[in-house]
This record gives C-alpha cells, sequence and structure tokens, in this order.
C-alpha cells in the first residue's frame, strides 16, 4: 500500500462512519485530498536547479460543508497536510515550508461544491533556497470543483425547452460578446479583454462560465476588484451586475438571444 493511499484511508476512517450516506451529497474529504494534490501539479514552477510547489492552499467550502467538518477540521487540516507533503515528496516537488491548508466559507457555493487557491509564501529572509524567484508568484485563480453526476447523453437547448443566451460585458461604450469558456480581461495585449487603464493590472481578473454560472476572479491584481461596490476575490455574476477593476467599470449582461 503506497503512502498516500494509507493517508487517503485515515482521511476517509475520520468522517465515513460518522456521515455515512446521508452525506453522499456533500463534499467529501478524500475528493479533497485529490483535489489539492492536482493543484500542486497544476501550480508548480520550474527554477534552475528545481522544481518549486504552493505551500499554501485555500479551501473555501459552502456553509453546509463546513458544518458537517465542524467537530473534525483540526484533523482533517492535519491530514489534508500530510497528503500534500507526502504528494510533493513523491513528485520531487520542493516547499518553501511544510504545506499549509487554510478552511473557508464560501455563500456562494452550493452543497458539494468547494473552491482552492494556491499561493507561493516566502520564508522568512535568509532561509529561501539559492535559486528560488525573488519575486512571490501571482496566486492562482480559486478553481470550483463540482460534485460529478452520472453520464447521461448530451441535449441541444432547443430539446431541453432552454432559449439560447447572449452574454456580453461592456466597457467604455464597447459591447465584448462572451462565447467561450474563459475570458482574461487585464491591460496586457494577450488579453481577451484588454483595458487602456494603467490602474488594471497585466492580467487583472477572469471571466468564467461553469455550468449555468458565469463568475468573475481576480488574478491576484495590484488595485482588486468589486462588484456592485463590493470587494470581491471571486464572485457569481447576475445580469446588470457592476464590475470595477483599476478605474474601469464593466457591466455584465446576460439575455435570451
Amino acid at each position: 500500500m503506497t503512502v498516500l493511499r494509507n493517508i487517503e484511508q485515515k482521511i476517509e476512517a475520520l468522517f465515513e462512519g460518522v456521515f455515512g450516506r446521508a452525506f453522499r451529497t456533500h463534499v467529501q474529504p478524500v475528493e479533497l485530498a485529490r483535489k489539492l494534490g492536482k493543484e500542486m501539479d497544476d501550480h508548480r514552477m520550474v527554477s534552475v536547479s528545481r522544481v518549486y510547489a504552493p505551500n499554501e492552499y485555500s479551501v473555501y467550502l459552502s456553509p453546509q460543508d463546513r458544518e458537517q467538518f465542524d467537530s473534525y477540521e483540526d484533523s482533517l487540516i492535519s491530514e489534508l497536510q500530510d497528503y500534500l507533503g507526502e504528494h510533493a515528496k513523491r513528485e520531487s516537488y520542493v516547499l518553501l515550508s511544510s504545506p499549509k491548508v487554510l478552511l473557508n466559507t464560501d455563500s456562494d457555493l452550493a452543497v458539494g461544491e468547494f473552491g482552492i487557491a494556491t499561493r507561493m509564501v516566502q520564508p522568512e529572509p535568509g532561509e529561501a533556497p539559492a535559486d528560488v524567484p525573488v519575486h512571490e508568484p501571482t496566486p492562482g485563480a480559486t478553481m470550483v470543483y463540482r460534485p460529478s453526476s452520472p453520464e447521461t447523453q448530451a441535449a441541444t437547448p432547443e430539446e431541453l425547452g432552454v432559449q439560447p443566451e447572449v452574454v456580453t460585458l461592456d466597457a467604455n461604450g464597447k459591447q465584448h460578446k462572451i462565447d467561450k469558456g474563459s475570458v482574461v480581461i487585464g491591460r496586457s495585449k494577450d488579453c481577451d479583454i484588454r483595458l487602456a487603464d494603467p490602474n488594471v493590472s497585466r492580467r487583472h481578473a477572469e471571466l468564467r462560465h461553469e455550468g449555468a454560472a458565469y463568475w468573475i476572479l481576480d488574478l491576484g491584481s495590484t488595485n482588486g476588484l468589486t462588484v456592485n461596490g463590493r470587494r470581491q476575490q471571486r464572485a457569481q455574476l447576475s445580469d446588470e451586475d457592476r464590475i470595477t477593476v483599476g478605474s474601469t467599470e464593466l457591466v455584465f449582461r446576460r439575455s435570451a438571444a
């Protein structure tokens, strides 16, 4: 039995006997562990002689999912950190410190959904390896995971009785049609929506289409973003929501075609 599988079984044992099948629709602890390992892989960074991986992981849970872990949260965090440490060891990743997992509550998430944001946190001066990057990498955007559903045959919008819709983002009087799953907003010429605003970061935010919902995510920008005047790291959008990045206001709209 591998060390990782042994840790997975310990994580399962912490909760399986307590919650059983009544909580099958909730976030499963072992699924958290596996997705944390995936995020470590996705955000690794190659330097001169080492492969570095994030050492801080913020996990976002719905209030109901967070509540189910209430009595066991410290044990869960400890086991998840052990899992990440062993995963890094197996993949020969270098961590700037022991992996740290932070659990957070996000009321925008439904039961069974969870988000993960990674960060590479610099150690105290003089403690970092010689070839570690001098500047802290930009935090990764929060990745949202949803519970898997039984495989079904694809159906057209007409078969489902759903009208096609038009989704746009208006910026400075210009309308941008959103017709793909991910749209990056920023000052860089490589962005899908480029803004000539000195207060906007090169890659400031991402508009992401997930299922039936649209989300706006801050990509570690300097000045952050707000939705309807409220500072947000990530937020689900509704028609006519107003997003401010730098000094630019964007208006999100979705309507039937």
